[in-house]
């Protein structure tokens, strides 16, 4: 009787440690960090806003919506042969980065509710496929702002 006890411990525990190791591997995370946000002073009643989203996490995740009390109308675009176009989401790579810069990819701001002026900050919130929302204060820079990219 304990020899059959210590073997079905035996296998319960073996099944465990199996089972803990595979969620460890496929539960891994996005590791998501902002930096270099800013918002041009807007000068009608639309504004672009940037930044750069890196991931140090082994997992990819998507960049799916940004919400926003300055707007109810914001979406995300992406630049092609000089032409912008709204698009559902953008990829951030495992161990990559998303830029979101002048002339490139960026968030739009339509229909504000107010024009903020330089040194405000207009706080948003990012929304991910599979990371928790992340809240970023976009500081108002001037309007021609341009930040030299390394």
């Amino acid at each position: 009787m304990t020899r059959r006890t210590t073997a079905l411990s035996a296998a319960v525990a073996l099944a465990a440690a199996l089972a803990l190791t595979g969620c460890s591997s496929s539960e891994s995370k996005p590791d998501l960090e902002v930096s270099g946000a800013f918002m041009p002073q807007p000068v009608m009643d639309m504004a672009g806003g940037f930044l750069t989203i890196k991931n140090d996490g082994d997992t990819a995740d998507r960049l799916t919506s940004v919400t926003s009390p300055l707007s109810d109308d914001i979406t995300i675009h992406e630049t092609k042969n000089q032409k912008m176009q709204e698009v559902k989401s953008f990829d951030i790579p495992a161990n990559g980065e998303l830029n979101l810069e002048r002339g490139g990819s960026h968030i739009m701001f339509m229909e504000l509710k107010s024009k903020p002026k330089q040194g405000d900050k207009v706080s948003i919130e990012l929304h991910f496929e599979k990371s928790d929302p992340i809240k970023v204060d976009l500081p108002v820079e001037a309007p021609n702002h341009n930040p030299q990219q390394h």
